[in-house]
């Protein structure tokens, strides 16, 4: 058998074929625009996520060792929060909003200020943030009254592929949990916080635990994927929102496992069987696609801080010499600490004005004492969601990093000393798609469960671990990295 998975992000689509031994036997791809009609607003038009669906599936069909009539199954992993509004004749109404999109503030103000953090915690159990789509669907409310009357249904983005593939209106507790209209701990759509925004849980999409099956591809879809010939049916199951499927992908989803995503964004991901929520919610406590429940905290600036230092205030120095140059940098006290807020910060402090800041240079600093700097400042930012992840007890024993900040050795080394926890990498780099498929094959039988699933596909690489000598350093280091951000609030 064949299991599709179709990650949907927000400016590509990509669709992986795998077997039931995980090996990947074929992708295909397509991207789509983003519109920024006014700063701060990022907007899609639902229609290019579907036509790059079917173009990435047909390229993907394209490969000789895919047999249409071996797919048995198809998965999702989804950019989550967006808003895709539909009227009764299921005709979107309105370009979507994006996570990405800021126009929301003062809903979500709006919306804190009448629930308070107290009240969001005991009905949502996040607090309320411009991504999310609750308070998107307030805007619309306040702004566009004439297009929010209109909405029949409400879906997520990958949900509207969902829709398309199958006609049928269906969405997965883990991408629900990033809407604020949920309430987690009893994965039942929040009637408090509907009636706040004005609409009623029959807007909203059917519940799913993401390896559920949520409806079969029609004909008229089979026709289009260029499937038309297929002998049976092909399921699709609920898939899940991009982090839930990435840390499926990554096998992050046994209690005691966590997985650091190095990418653009930084995010610490720890899977555990019982609801847990950190009560200032500086975390976001969201479903799992194992059935069980994730925390998440998440940074704006990783790997991106890195990228920012290498091309555009060094974009003429090669990558590998300013590692070098870090790594050369010894561990003493006259050090340059570098606080990674280039775009604001969401956990702990959900500050959007938060801003990067270099300090601590002396005449004799170096570019080097900046790059390591940067790589250090990272991975405190990610330390700060550790930390909380320990107060709540949540259990920690092993650490997987993916992205592509992962492929620095000397980077995980910096990470593993900061955390004092072993590292390390893993043998696949599909992420998202790979959590997908191994959904739909969990769906339709060829695995007990999504942990049995990932036990047999995902394997952890040998481990980095810490540089014991350096710990105790590191760990006064990041008190001041602390202090730092309370003693500049004020001046962001």
């Amino acid at each position: 058998m064949i299991f599709l998975g179709i990650d949907l992000g927000t400016s590509s689509v990509k669709v992986i074929a795998v077997n039931e031994n995980g090996h990947l036997l074929g992708e295909g791809a397509a991207e789509y625009p983003i519109a920024y009609p006014k700063p701060g607003w990022a907007e899609q038009n639902p229609a290019d996520w579907w036509q790059g669906t079917l173009e990435a599936v047909r390229k993907l069909l394209q490969n000789p060792s895919i047999q249409s009539d071996d797919i048995a199954s198809i998965g999702f992993s989804g950019q989550m929060h967006g808003l895709v509004a539909l009227n009764e004749a299921n005709e979107v109404l309105t370009p979507a909003l994006l996570w990405c999109d800021q126009r929301t503030q003062a809903e979500c103000d709006e919306i804190t200020a009448h629930f308070g953090l107290s009240g969001l915690a005991e009905t949502v159990s996040n607090q309320a943030l411009t991504g999310f789509t609750a308070p998107k669907l307030l805007w619309l409310k306040k702004h566009q009254p004439e297009v929010f009357s209109q909405i029949k249904h409400i879906l997520l983005p990958k949900d509207y592929i969902r829709f398309k593939l199958t006609g049928t209106y269906a969405t997965d507790y883990s991408d629900a949990s990033g809407m604020l209209l949920l309430d987690v701990q009893n994965k039942t759509w929040s009637k408090p916080l509907c009636d706040f925004i004005g609409i009623t849980s029959d807007m909203l999409p059917e519940l799913y635990e993401s390896y559920e099956v949520t409806g079969l591809v029609t004909d008229e879809a089979l026709e289009l994927l260029g499937l038309s010939g297929i002998s049976h049916e092909i399921r699709v199951v609920g898939g899940a929102g991009d982090q839930a499927a990435g840390a499926v992908g990554t096998g992050t989803v046994k209690e005691g496992i966590v997985s650091v995503t190095l990418g653009t964004s930084g995010v610490v991901f720890a899977a555990h069987n019982q609801f847990a929520m950190d009560d200032q919610l500086r975390l976001h406590a969201f479903c799992h696609a194992n059935g069980h429940y994730h925390s998440m905290g998440v940074m704006l600036s990783a790997a991106n801080c890195l990228k920012w230092w290498t091309d555009t205030v060094h974009a003429d120095i090669p990558f590998e010499t300013l590692l070098a140059e870090a790594e050369a940098v010894p561990t003493t006290d006259q050090h340059v600490l570098f606080l990674p807020y280039l775009t604001g910060e969401r956990t702990p402090y959900a500050n959007p004005d938060a801003r990067g800041t270099f300090i601590g240079m002396t005449p004799t600093t170096t570019r080097g004492h900046f790059t390591r700097a940067i790589l250090e400042g990272v991975a405190f930012g990610l330390k700060d969601s550790l930390e909380i992840l320990r107060e709540i007890q949540v259990p920690m024993d092993e650490i997987r990093v993916i992205g592509g900040g992962s492929k620095s050795d000397f980077w995980l080394k910096i990470i593993a000393t900061i955390f004092n926890l072993s590292v390390r990498r893993i043998n696949t780099d599909q992420g998202g798609a790979l959590g997908a498929a191994i959904l739909a094959a969990v769906g339709v039988g060829s695995f007990e469960s999504v942990e049995d699933a990932c036990e047999k596909i995902v394997k952890p690489l040998d481990a980095i671990t810490p540089e014991q000598t350096e710990v105790a350093f590191y760990s006064d280091l990041y008190k001041r990295y602390q202090g730092l951000y309370k003693a500049l609030e004020p001046w962001f």
